[in-house]
């Protein structure tokens, strides 16, 4: 499954610069919408990724490299590991994440198109760089995924129309407490098997694709838990076609289960995890889809640097 050769990426490249579609029969009736879906795994605008933007002066630096690639898809999507916020300090080290709002032109000069926002670092920034996450990301184009401003809305899921097709995404996480919390902010999605199954019942009922976001794992191990494996398979279970994988920090494996397709992790996007060489590198994944059907699937290594990722 794994296409890391040149030839996947001159036929990316090919695809991204022609943006071709499947022609029209003589009929001229409709045929299934062709769309291009890219997704990346975490990205984290604080510590060296803040220091870098602030010494270049471009804070849209971290995505100079790839955004021709990730902009040309129909829908790119990343996991959002620092809230973004007007208030409180940014920290040059620890795990208390606190992005620049200014740092938003980065994923919009890559075309993101959605943002999970349920991770482990949701609450960094209070209860305030929640709600200033998902509006922030709003106002820019951006659509917040695993929290919102209430749980009805966060649980409802958010609908891309692209070509025809209505691609329904739902985002969770493992942890939203991250040490730092004792009480749990119910607008940020948690990975219950139960409450997963429910959501994907009534998207499905919205949309023609259910994807699954699912911030779970345990960091700097190469393969899934059990606890990964059981969510993953749960949400393929209950309809969901693709579940995109992220936390470890590290690209773990992939798998086929029951017509649906689990990326356990993509590894890391944008980071500064320099203590490792696993943490230097992740994964961009492209499906592409004929109607709901997956057509391709390309799979496209990536290098973590101080000024952004770049294709291997």
């Amino acid at each position: 499954m794994r296409y890391k050769s040149c030839i996947a990426v001159l036929l990316f490249f090919a695809t991204a610069c022609t943006r071709s579609r499947p022609p029209q029969p003589a009929s001229g009736n409709p045929v299934p919408g062709y769309n291009r879906l890219l997704f990346g795994g975490d990205v984290m605008f604080a510590r060296a990724v803040r220091r870098e933007i602030v010494a270049m002066r471009d804070p849209a630096l971290p995505f100079r490299k790839i955004a021709p690639l990730t902009s040309s898809a129909d829908i790119t999507f990343i996991n959002l590991e620092s809230p973004f916020s007007d208030r409180g300090p940014y920290y040059e080290s620890g795990l208390i994440f606190h992005a620049p709002p200014e740092a938003v032109a980065g994923l919009e000069l890559a075309g993101v198109t959605i943002a999970s926002t349920a991770n482990n670092h949701s609450r960094d920034c209070g209860a305030r760089g929640v709600e200033f996450t998902v509006a922030w990301l709003r106002s820019h184009g951006i659509a917040p995924l695993g929290s919102s401003e209430s749980e009805e809305k966060t649980h409802q899921g958010v609908v891309l129309l692209r070509h025809g097709v209505r691609f329904g995404f739902l985002g969770y996480t493992f942890d939203q407490q991250n040490g730092n919390w004792r009480d749990i902010d119910p607008r940020i999605a948690l990975t219950d098997t139960r409450t997963v199954c429910r959501d994907i019942a009534a998207l499905r009922r919205r949309a023609d694709v259910v994807i699954v976001s699912m911030h779970n794992g345990v960091e700097y191990m190469p393969n899934a838990t059990h606890a990964q494996i059981t969510f993953a398979h749960a949400a393929i279970d209950a309809g969901a076609k693709l579940v995109i994988g992220h936390h470890p920090h590290v690209v773990q494996p992939e798998e086929k289960y029951r017509g649906g397709l689990i990326f356990y992790s993509l590894g890391n996007l944008v980071f500064d995890q320099y203590q490792r060489e696993a943490t230097q590198h992740g994964e961009l994944v492209q499906i592409s889809f004929f109607g709901t059907d997956i057509l391709a699937i390309h799979i496209m290594p990536v290098k973590i640097t101080p000024t952004g990722p770049e294709l291997e």
